[in-house]
């Protein structure tokens, strides 16, 4: 959002006063204006339409008699009593939430809606159970549940959760680390026609590869379980990819070597469709991570979604990674 304008104050008329519940409604939609950057995604996030969000604009300024926001074609930004107004109405508003959780104490039922951002794996197979736990639990609660592997901007997309793989490097958010996502090396046997089966990460580098765009390209380190020697290895993959599913078929394939998941390809080796390669070296765990934005207050809904997903995950993984 841009800086507050330096112009002088334009007030506008005052009218009557709305009632408080509509005032409360009135700062929200403003707060999600400012954080979202304009009426349109304003009016996407809140689940209304445009007009409806210039019209609650213009009723907060005229409630206060104040102009909070300068807009023009091609921008918006706040005045300087857009920027107090701001500052000042999310305090109220956390005060207020706060204000309601006091009052509905421990029993404070989940209710609304909770948006949260998995990643295409996990979202569409191995957290889907404890997602189905808490619907349970919180029958007033809904869940849009949203996959994909790419950053999370909270304030601008709406998201009040994410689940995240790999390591955080936003400091804007907390991030409660449940789990650690054990990573093998696999190639389908066709691969390793005519060829002896490696024992060491050097005679993988000869193999042809494939690359998990998000966590690899073209190099990785592999450990020794026994020893913790370090071996690097370089390649030029035949296939990049930003999925672990699209890397797991293209292993089956028999296009090449990969590191991914263990839960993920349990099955195809069980099959025998894929072979783990090199058992004794390992590529270093993925972290997992529960990630949600900074606040003085946090809904019931996400508060116990939290718990149950700290709880649940190191389960469902643990459980999914000893089927092999």
């Amino acid at each position: 959002m841009p800086r507050p304008s330096k112009q002088a104050r334009s007030r506008v008329p005052a009218s009557a006063t709305p009632a408080s519940a509509d005032r409360l409604e009135l700062m929200q939609t403003f707060l999600r204006i400012v954080d979202a950057g304009s009426l349109s995604s304003a009016a996407a996030q809140l689940g209304t339409t445009q007009p409806t969000v210039s019209r609650r604009l213009q009723a907060l300024e005229r409630s206060l008699g104040l102009r909070l926001l300068q807009r023009s074609t091609h921008a918006m930004k706040l005045t300087e009593d857009g920027a107090r107004c701001y500052e000042r109405a999310k305090e109220l508003l956390a005060s207020w939430e706060l204000f309601e959780a006091d009052l509905r104490g421990a029993s404070d039922e989940p209710e609304g809606t909770l948006r949260v951002v998995v990643p295409h794996a996990f979202g569409q197979q191995l957290l889907v159970d404890p997602l189905t736990e808490y619907l349970r639990r919180h029958p007033r609660v809904s869940v849009e549940w949203l996959l994909h592997d790419r950053g999370v901007d909270f304030i601008a997309d709406g998201i009040d959760c994410a689940i995240h793989v790999g390591e955080v490097q936003d400091p804007s958010v907390v991030a409660i680390r449940v789990a650690e996502v054990p990573r093998i090396v696999v190639a389908a046997p066709s691969v390793l026609a005519g060829v002896p089966v490696p024992t060491h990460p050097d005679e993988l580098a000869r193999l042809p590869w494939l690359s998990l765009r998000t966590f690899y390209r073209n190099e990785l380190s592999l450990t020794h379980v026994a020893t913790g020697e370090v071996q690097p290895i370089v390649f030029q993959p035949r296939v990049s990819t930003d999925s672990l599913y699209a890397l797991r078929s293209a292993a089956v394939k028999g296009l090449g070597v990969c590191v991914g998941s263990a839960w993920v390809l349990q099955e195809e080796l069980q099959r025998g469709r894929l072979l783990h390669l090199v058992p004794q070296w390992q590529a270093a765990p993925l972290p997992m991570y529960l990630l949600y934005p900074y606040a003085r207050f946090h809904p019931a809904r996400l508060r116990r979604f939290v718990a149950l997903m700290r709880e649940r995950i190191p389960a469902a993984l643990a459980v999914a990674v000893r089927r092999g």
